[in-house]
């Protein structure tokens, strides 16, 4: 076992088992995690305490490291998938970049930003390595000319750690988004309808110009972060009337401070470009349900007899609209971090997003009143530990 190995499991020693009991009247246990690179350990984190709570998820919806992460669960057994998700994380990041690192948070930036660099001169071990020459020394249609990175060494890391077979059986329903490049339109790869390969969760994390498009079919695809860092619209889009739990995990915050230098305005820059759609997307489900729920109570009140053929139909579509109880966990940027955090790859940090991913959703889960649905006609309620708790 390597150090890194050693340290993550001295951190897990005495945590007690917390069993939580599945939600009376819940259909559906849902994991949606949004892109965010780096700070994808948190959303790790976050699932193996969901898993000591005896929350297994149903269905996963992820973008970029998301689609990573949630297709690691997916493609493994119960009681592989956080040891699969602890092999990829320490193997990614296994590169040393200071033997010693002093107290204090200026040190701490300092060995960030030289991790950071290395990220961006060297790549990742099992990830993506830099390309050799690089696309600016490159002719045109070559495969080198359009990204700085090659990808490869992600889809030989898949293969080793996920059963693709698996998720083709659809146990758990997982759904990637990516970007299709020539028309510009968002579209999920999803095991409910397609045979997911390791090619489309390699598009879900391909952003330019970093990471090279990915040909699937005659198409070709970008992360889907470009359009839609949050793939909790897919799973409101579905038509099947299941009440859900949903855990959605964002890697970027929306509500941040001023900032007061230009890194800092990197970083809220980065922030706000990559959360925004969050609060949309569960705003947007609400006013919509709110409509339907006031058609219902309209229909309601004329004779069935005085109803269309298309009017019964729509009437007993609605007599059964899904509860939704949103959980959201958001990471919580620290004061030494910059707007280079989705690509500071060192061991240390990925150790600390992985514990405060599991911090926070034990903190939630403290939260008893939460992990219930909500009374009927209301449609969606969302709770956020970090604005409940005034954090």
């Amino acid at each position: 076992m390597g150090d890194a190995a050693v340290n993550v499991a001295k951190s897990l020693q005495g945590r007690a088992t917390r069993l939580v009991p599945r939600p009376e009247g819940c259909d559906r246990i849902a994991l949606v995690l949004q892109g965010g690179g780096a700070l994808g350990a948190y959303q790790a984190g976050v699932y193996e305490a969901l898993q000591e709570a005896g929350l297994e998820a149903d269905w996963i919806s992820g973008v970029s490291i998301g689609a990573i992460n949630g297709t690691i669960i997916a493609g493994n057994p119960p009681a592989l998938r956080v040891q699969k998700l602890r092999t990829f994380w320490e193997r990614i990041t296994e590169r040393k970049v200071w033997n010693y690192t002093p107290d204090g948070d200026i040190f701490r930036q300092a060995r960030n930003a030289a991790s950071s660099w290395l990220t961006i001169t060297q790549g990742q071990p099992d990830f993506f390595a830099p390309r050799h020459p690089s696309p600016w020394f490159s002719f045109a249609g070559s495969r080198n000319a359009t990204s700085y990175y090659d990808s490869a060494p992600l889809r030989e890391t898949l293969l080793e750690l996920v059963d693709f077979s698996l998720i083709n059986e659809k146990a758990v329903r997982l759904a990637v988004g990516a970007v299709n490049v020539l028309d510009g339109n968002f579209v999920y790869f999803d095991n409910g309808r397609d045979e997911i390969a390791p090619e489309h969760v390699m598009a879900s994390g391909a952003l330019p110009p970093a990471l090279p498009m990915v040909k699937i079919g005659t198409d070709h695809f970008w992360d889907g972060g470009i359009v839609s860092n949050t793939p909790l619209q897919h799973l409101l889009d579905q038509e099947d009337n299941l009440n859900s739990l949903v855990f959605q995990v964002d890697l970027f915050s929306a509500r941040g401070v001023l900032p007061r230098d230009i890194h800092e305005v990197m970083a809220r820059h980065k922030d706000i470009m990559y959360s925004s759609r969050t609060r949309y997307n569960t705003d947007l489900y609400r006013r919509i349900h709110s409509w339907k729920t006031r058609l219902k109570q309209a229909l309601a009140k004329i004779p069935a007899e005085l109803l269309s053929e298309d009017e019964q139909r729509l009437q007993a579509e609605l007599s059964d609209l899904p509860e939704v109880a949103i959980l959201q966990l958001i990471y919580q940027q620290k004061s030494y971090e910059g707007h280079a955090k989705d690509y500071e790859f060192s061991g240390t940090s990925m150790r600390e997003h992985w514990q405060s991913g599991y911090e926070d959703t034990m903190r939630t889960l403290k939260h008893k009143v939460w992990i219930s649905m909500p009374p009927p006609g209301q449609g969606v309620v969302v709770h956020d530990v970090h604005r409940e708790d005034g954090l």
